[in-house]
């Protein structure tokens, strides 16, 4: 529990700085952009490219903070001995279970656009949240491992 929830709140700490900072720069033609991630979700609206914004809106700024929301929640009510809500709380589990697997989508988003602008005869260069949002997504992963899901079922078996 001390691992998962060590692990959970350095997540929950650098997600800040991940959405704040700027994840990357595009030199084309000597103008020099520079985006946030949100920023760049923005762009991507802006030049008709929703779909890509509404993927990497997704993938980058709602699946990380409710995945680390839902391990929080359930890590509360195993350390606070929760018993209503265990089937829903076994639910949360398996969701971010399903979710791990697709952990590394957003770095694969990123990477995909990263070539798509380098196509574009653009170069780009990776700036300090790229760093920190690849930390994000593995620290977040790591917590969900080090969660041991016996312990969601544990309260429902001390109260009987």
């Amino acid at each position: 529990m001390q691992r998962s929830w060590a692990l959970l709140l350095s997540a929950f700490f650098i997600y800040i700085p991940a959405n704040i900072l700027p994840i990357m720069s595009i030199n084309k033609g000597g103008i020099v952009r520079t985006d946030t991630i949100m920023s760049g979700i923005i762009h991507l609206f802006n030049v008709d490219m929703q779909p890509i914004a509404f993927i990497v809106f997704v993938a980058s700024i709602l699946v990380p903070l409710l995945k680390m929301l839902a391990v929080a929640i359930i890590l509360l009510a195993i350390q606070f001995r929760w018993h209503q809500g265990v089937s829903l709380r076994s639910r949360l589990y398996h969701w971010v279970e399903f979710v791990g697997r697709w952990s590394m989508l957003d770095i694969f988003v990123i990477s995909i656009l990263l070539g798509v602008v380098k196509f574009s005869m653009a170069s780009v260069s990776l700036e300090p949240a790229a760093f920190l949002f690849e930390l994000v997504v593995i620290l977040s992963m790591l917590s969900a491992l080090q969660l041991d899901s016996r312990l969601i079922w544990d309260v429902k078996n001390d109260g009987d």
